[in-house]
């Protein structure tokens, strides 16, 4: 049985430290066993600048049995799968401990953007790149944070218009895209299942 009360703790613990962190954990629904987790990309990195979403679902017996995390965020990573978001780190695997927490995983999560370690990969074409062509592969990882990763720096009227020239009505368009924060993908979404 997962131990909610750690995990409100835990969940409190990390909304305290957010702005020293910038790491962030919360709900996905009313259901504790399903979260989601933020982690800014480290500076210096390819990743800077990019704010990274990982699915965290908890099993049964944590915190005696380790996290389930994946990037939801597509990234380009030696260590972590381009297709399937799947995380090649050891505390979350055989390396897990009862003392560790959300944050802390999540911690190592963004440490090992920092710092990939391309011999014991999750993405074999990735780690190849790594090794044999690094700048193509910092190229590739930066491009992957551009796309993936940041939020659309498209004014509110580039946005407006995109949508727009798409056969949506302009009012429609302007208070969809505020209903949902400014997010184009969103509204974009709503817009067409109407």
């Amino acid at each position: 049985m997962i131990d909610f009360a750690r995990v409100q703790k835990e969940l409190q613990e990390c909304s305290r430290d957010i702005e020293a962190s910038g790491i962030r954990v919360s709900p996905k629904s009313d259901n504790l066993g399903c979260l989601i987790g933020t982690i800014p990309g480290p500076i210096g990195t390819p990743y800077e600048g990019g704010t990274f979403q990982i699915d965290i679902s908890l099993p049964d017996g944590y915190p005696f049995e380790p996290p389930k995390m994946q990037f939801a965020t597509k990234v380009w990573h030696p260590n972590i799968s381009s297709q399937s978001g799947a995380i090649c780190l050891d505390i979350l695997k055989d390396q897990w401990s009862p003392a560790l927490t959300l944050k802390t995983a999540l911690l190592s999560v963004q440490a090992l953007l920092s710092a990939p370690e391309p011999d014991d990969p999750q993405d074999a074409v990735v780690a190849q790149q790594y090794l044999r062509d690094y700048q193509t592969f910092i190229g590739t990882a930066r491009y992957w944070t551009e796309t993936f990763a940041k939020a659309s720096s498209l004014g509110v009227e580039e946005k407006v218009q995109k949508l727009a020239e798409m056969g949506f009505p302009e009012a429609l368009v302007r208070s969809t895209l505020e209903a949902v924060g400014g997010d184009e993908n969103l509204a974009l979404e709503k817009l067409c299942s109407g």
